[in-house]
């Protein structure tokens, strides 16, 4: 079962990039606002895409007391990498399947001839240790735009 507006936010502590680790109550405790955004892979044109888009908007969801932070299922060593190539301002979680699943994002998909696990570009706005916004099976570009306009909102 996914989380829905209105549920409690997915509990987990993960190894990010930088060597660290972070957990939901780390999050909370940066920031009112917790934007959690998933992408299938690193390095990707889509994917670089929204991680510059959130790497921009920075300054504007300090203002609106939000934090961000990216998740995939690549590797710590890749997500180094998309970070330094980026220069991106947070950092992103290396999941083992506890969020990509919990939030009901890690779905098959049918990639010409193959079927295969990939994670649904999506974003959540927790509040509290709740989602109050969630987005699913977003388009990368303008997405990053979005989430700010719906945090002036809420």
């Amino acid at each position: 079962m996914s989380v829905t507006v209105g549920s409690p936010a997915v509990d987990f502590s993960l190894p990010t990039s930088g060597g660290g680790t972070l957990s939901a109550a780390d999050l909370q405790a940066k920031a009112e606002f917790v934007i959690i955004y998933f992408y299938p892979r690193d390095a990707t044109p889509g994917c670089t895409t929204e991680a510059k888009d959130f790497r921009d908007l920075a300054p504007q969801l300090e203002q609106l007391n939000a934090t961000v932070v990216g998740v995939s299922r690549d590797s710590v060593e890749s997500h180094d990498a998309f970070v330094k190539d980026l220069d991106l301002n947070f950092p992103l979680i290396t999941d083992d399947g506890t969020l990509t699943e919990g939030y009901g994002v890690w779905k098959l998909r049918k990639l010409g001839d193959k079927e295969m696990m990939i994670v649904e570009r999506s974003t959540f706005i927790l509040r509290g240790g709740k989602v109050v916004k969630e987005w699913r099976g977003v388009k990368s570009t303008g997405h990053a735009a979005a989430v700010v306009e719906s945090l002036k909102s809420l």
